[in-house]
Parts: structure tokens; C-alpha cells; sequence
């Protein structure tokens, strides 16, 4: 175990950790130079496309140190976007130390305060790391004293390294050795090993990762999953390199992954303890279940792919712990399911691997957070609202109370005022202002969450030019006035397309909402009428004209009585309409209104 070293790499998203991985791999030749390639850890075309890390990706380097010893490093690249703070939270459980790396050209931004916090609370020793010094723009000085005032570290113990050269990089192996403490624990201790990742493998069924605190695990073992209770064999064991590594045997301290068969996804959750059935031990304190921040309805085009859509999600919950999942139906899309998600990003990039890994073509309704009602009568009944259309009836209802965030801004001086009447008019409460320099202030608001799910980011990044941080931790729930808001084709509500708003902005949401569906909408032999509606009172309204002839250019010599007859069989063709035709929502109505901000 003396030879052992577990560490994460943790910093803002674009930093260039998963650069700098790359060359960690490479020096310790863990990865020849005939197949390498950048982003080498990230195993996803969607990863590589956008030039972020969505998963945590762990691997075993072994490093000859200039001792003349041999060490074994377990490194987990973690994704350094807010949405995946979860993952994040998971791996730094895994590990006694942490490289936390800032650009040198953009310095300390609100994930890096984020990351670093969840590390300390860790007990996790920081390597700071300031990268892109090989860069024009990079600003060594002034980065070195941001990030000697927020972690206290004095300048030498700031490592300066290039992930695009490798420049620094043999500094960063012997600094892992020499500052990160090696693993406590007990060979001989009941098993005690922590999950903290979990991938599905078509042909195996679910792969755990693990890192074993206590005891020992072997090939062939009966262990236990003591979230679930569940009893399973130890099918293979082994450790992670390029590709899996069989052992025999996995001791404490060390990090691999174990082969159980489990086919289903409930069966495994990431925070887990893992611990044999004959000898068990105590669960590893800190599990906790995901909390979706952000919920949808996700829908088969064709109703027949439904289970399709189940299997499919199934097999993506076990590669993304933060999914979850509920069946639901609707008037207008059939039967789909609600799922919960930790931001915008991540619900993208579920769309995005649902169509490319599993060929599934989605609608997803409007996305909206999870509110809490309470009934009049019974103000001790507290009902988690995830649907617009759960929401109990006026008449009844006491209160709704809805999820407000801590908000964190890192930004330029010069963009204050513009950030903060933008946080202003999405409700927010400024609680603290602090300047991290002459140049750079931190400013904390208290904000609902149903604010920032549509455009909150990318307004930030376009009044600040790029240069603001964004980072967000849950705070509490709170009352508001918030009201249901319909929309109605021809007095019928369309149950996809509701939303719970705050009163003031109901009216002006439901204009927007009403103008996009009567560009979307095809016209039809009688009048649509597009309505948003509070309750029985309507706030918005636009109609589309029906297709008419144009009777007059028919009528020859302006035969009156002709023209008469023609206009009473359009109107009675209508009313037919009306009677036994129904509205169809295009599909591509459905999506273009989520395109609104």
C-alpha cells in the first residue's frame, strides 16, 4: 500500500485537464505514442465533439520514481462542468489527493472554487497546478497570487505546466508521489469498497468501479450491494489500464473494477458500499441518492418504441447515475417517460446519446424543476410536483413553493452592472459581493432554479463576453406566486406544452409562447385558435386563418345568390371539421418551442 497513490484531476470546464491526462499517460507509457490521441480517456464521440469530459474515466499508471521504486498511480479524470458535480463528488470520495489545475490565461473561475471545496471537505491534499504557461496570454503572476489566496499554499508549491508541450509534466509525477499520502486500511478488515462509477457493457452486463478501503476482494467471492441488498459472485476482478486487467485478488488501498452479470440498472448505484455477504461490514458513510435539478418528458416518435425507450434508458442509467426516470402519458405525445436531470447540459447530452448509441428519436417537452404544493386541508401533505398538470386545483391549494439555488459569479469588473440586472430580472437576491482582485469579483446570489433552466448561461456569457463563471449549489425551497399556464388549440389543452411560471412573467411567456406555434402550426380548412390560458381566465391569444377559396373570382358576373350557397357549404364543412376533426401538434412544432427563451 506504500506504493500506492490515488488522485483525481478537478478544475473549470476548459482548463485543460483532460490535455494534461493525456501527457500523464504518455510520460508513464501507459499509452504508446503510435496511439495516442487527444482526449485520450474520453471514450465518447460526443465528448471528443465538444471538447468536454462527461464521465469520470479512471486508469492505473505505474511510474518509476527517481528513488528507483516502482509506484502504482490510480488517476480519475472528472468531468469540470456544473451539471456533473455529482460524478465529481464520487471520485474525490475515491482518493487521498488532488490535481487542481487552473488556466493560467483565464485564472480561478467558479468551478475551481467548486471543485476545490468538495476536495477539502475531503480531507484531500491539493496540488495546485497552473497550466497554458506556454500560451501569449497566459498571466503567470497574477494567476500564482489567486491561487495562493484561495488555497493559502506559498508560491513554490504551485507546479507550472503545459498539457500542449508537456512541459512540467515529470514535476507533476514526482510531486503525486511525494505529497499525496498513500491509502490507509486494513488487508485483513471485512471487505469495504466504495462504487464510485459504473459503466454497461453490452455483452457483461454492468461494470462496477470501485476502490477498496478495507479488506480483500477475490475472484469467485459472494459480495453484497448494501443499497439494494442484493447478493452476487464475483465473476472477474481486476484493475483498470487501457482496457481491463484480470487479477485475482484486489487489496486495500487499490482501485479496479468487478463483473457481476447485473443486467439491471437499479441493482447498482454509484456511492454504494460493496462488501461480502459471508463477512459483511459497515457502509462507507457519504451515500447519498442523486437529486434531479431540472425534469422533462421524453417521448418515442412512434408510441410502438416505447419499450425501446425504457430499454434504452435502463442501459443509459448504469453509465449515468444522475439519470432518473418515471413512466408518464400525455394527450398529445401518448406514452413517454418523466425524467429527472442535474442541468440543461446534461438533458442535452442524454438526447444526444440516446440518439447516436441507441437510435432513438425523442420529443422532449418543456423542461420545468420540481415544485412542492400543499393542500389547504391537509398542511401537513406536501406534494413533489414534477408535471405541470400534477398541480393541484386553485381551489384547493394552500401553497407552491419552489427551489431556489446558491449562485456564484466569477467575473470582470466591468460587467457587474450588466450581470446584475440580469440576475435582477430573474428574481434574484444579491447576498454577497467580494473582490478577488483589483480586476476580478465574486459576486453570490440567491436565485430560483426555474430561472436559470433556459437561458441564464448563455445570457451570462454573452453580457459578459465570455469572461464570467458560473456555479451552483442547492439552497432551500420557498413560496411564490406561481400559476399554472395552458395553452389551448381550439379550447382543448395541449398537456405537453403547460408550464408552472411566476404570475408576473405568465403573460409574457404565454404571448411567446402563442406567436412560435402560429408560425409552426399549418393551416387547416377552418380557424385555429392558440390560446394561453390561467385557469379560466385567457392571457394570450392568436388564431390562424383556415384556407379559403376565393369564391368571389368564381362567381361569374357576380352571381349573388351563387356566391351565398358556396359561403353556407364552407361553413357547414366547418362546423363538421370542428366536430370530428382533431388538431395534430407537428412534431417539429414541439421542438422549435423549446427553442424559446
Amino acid at each position: 500500500m506504500k506504493q500506492i497513490r490515488n488522485f483525481c484531476v478537478i478544475a473549470h470546464i476548459d482548463h485543460g485537464k483532460s490535455t494534461l491526462s493525456d501527457r500523464l499517460l504518455q510520460m508513464t507509457q501507459t499509452i504508446s505514442d503510435r496511439d495516442m490521441k487527444a482526449q485520450a480517456l474520453d471514450d465518447m464521440d460526443l465528448e471528443r465533439e465538444r471538447g468536454i469530459t462527461i464521465k469520470s474515466h479512471a486508469i492505473q499508471l505505474n511510474y518509476m520514481h527517481t528513488d528507483g521504486q516502482e509506484y502504482i498511480l490510480n488517476l480519475i479524470d472528472t468531468p469540470g462542468h456544473v451539471d456533473f458535480s455529482y460524478e465529481v463528488s464520487r471520485s474525490i470520495a475515491a482518493c487521498e489527493g488532488a490535481l487542481l489545475i487552473v488556466d493560467a490565461t483565464q485564472g480561478i473561475q467558479a468551478q475551481t472554487i467548486s471543485n476545490l471545496f468538495l476536495a477539502l471537505e475531503h480531507d484531500l491534499e491539493i496540488i495546485p497546478i497552473l497550466n497554458k504557461i506556454d500560451m501569449d496570454t497566459a498571466m503567470v503572476e497574477r494567476v500564482s497570487g489567486q491561487i495562493i489566496d484561495l488555497i493559502g499554499c506559498p508560491e513554490k508549491d504551485i507546479l507550472h505546466a503545459s498539457g500542449k508541450t508537456g512541459q512540467g509534466v515529470a514535476e507533476i509525477l514526482t510531486a503525486i508521489v511525494d505529497r499525496i499520502p498513500p491509502p490507509l486500511g486494513d488487508p485483513a478488515a471485512p471487505l469495504q469498497a466504495l462504487i464510485f462509477d459504473s459503466i454497461f457493457n453490452p455483452f457483461r452486463g454492468a461494470i462496477a468501479n470501485i476502490r477498496i478501503l478495507n479488506g480483500t476482494l477475490r475472484k469467485g467471492d459472494k459480495v453484497r450491494f448494501l443499497a439494494t441488498g442484493n447478493d452476487y459472485s464475483a465473476d472477474e476482478i481486476g484493475v483498470l489500464k487501457m482496457d481491463y486487467l484480470p487479477k485475482q485478488e484486489i487489496s486495500a488501498g487499490n482501485v479496479g473494477y468487478i463483473i457481476t452479470g447485473i443486467k439491471q440498472s437499479s441493482e447498482i448505484k454509484v456511492g454504494d458500499t460493496l462488501t461480502l455477504a459471508d463477512r459483511p461490514a459497515e457502509p462507507i458513510q457519504g451515500f447519498e441518492e442523486v437529486k434531479p435539478m431540472v425534469f422533462a418528458g421524453i417521448f418515442p416518435l412512434d408510441n410502438d418504441d416505447f419499450e425501446d425507450l425504457r430499454d434504452s434508458l435502463e442501459k443509459l442509467q448504469l453509465n449515468d447515475a444522475s439519470l432518473v426516470f418515471e413512466p408518464e402519458s400525455s394527450a398529445a405525445l401518448g406514452f413517454g417517460f418523466r425524467c429527472g436531470f442535474l442541468g440543461m447540459l446534461h438533458l442535452d447530452i442524454i438526447q444526444e446519446r440516446l440518439s447516436r448509441e441507441f437510435n432513438q428519436d425523442v420529443i422532449t417537452t418543456i423542461p420545468n424543476v420540481s415544485y412542492r404544493a400543499y393542500i389547504r386541508r391537509e398542511p401537513d401533505t406536501v406534494l413533489n410536483v414534477r408535471n405541470p398538470t400534477d398541480l393541484p386545483e386553485p381551489t384547493i391549494l394552500d401553497r407552491v413553493e419552489e427551489p431556489y439555488i446558491s449562485a456564484q459569479i466569477i467575473t470582470e469588473t466591468e460587467y457587474i452592472g450588466n450581470i446584475m440586472n440580469l440576475c435582477i430580472e430573474k428574481r434574484g437576491i444579491l447576498t454577497k459581493q467580494h473582490y478577488l482582485s483589483p480586476e476580478r469579483v465574486e459576486l453570490n446570489f440567491e436565485l430560483p432554479l426555474a430561472e436559470i433552466v433556459f437561458d441564464f448561461y448563455d445570457r451570462l456569457k454573452s453580457i459578459s463576453r465570455g469572461y464570467a463563471s458560473f456555479d451552483y449549489q442547492p439552497l432551500d425551497y420557498r413560496a411564490s406566486d406561481l400559476v399554472k399556464l395552458d395553452i389551448k388549440l381550439n379550447s382543448e389543452n395541449v398537456d405537453a406544452l403547460s408550464a408552472l411560471v411566476h404570475r408576473s412573467k405568465a403573460e409574457a411567456f404565454g404571448r411567446k409562447i402563442c406567436k412560435k406555434l402560429k408560425e409552426l402550426l399549418p393551416r387547416q380548412q377552418f380557424v385555429i385558435a392558440i390560446q394561453a390560458a390561467i385557469g379560466g381566465k385567457i392571457i394570450a391569444r392568436e388564431t390562424v386563418s383556415a384556407m379559403r377559396k376565393d369564391v368571389t373570382a368564381k362567381c361569374y358576373g357576380g352571381d349573388i345568390s351563387r356566391k351565398r350557397k358556396l359561403l353556407e357549404k364552407q361553413k357547414a364543412g366547418k362546423k363538421k371539421m370542428r366536430q370530428f376533426g382533431k388538431i395534430e401538434v407537428p412534431q417539429k412544432a414541439f421542438l422549435d418551442v423549446l427553442k424559446l427563451d
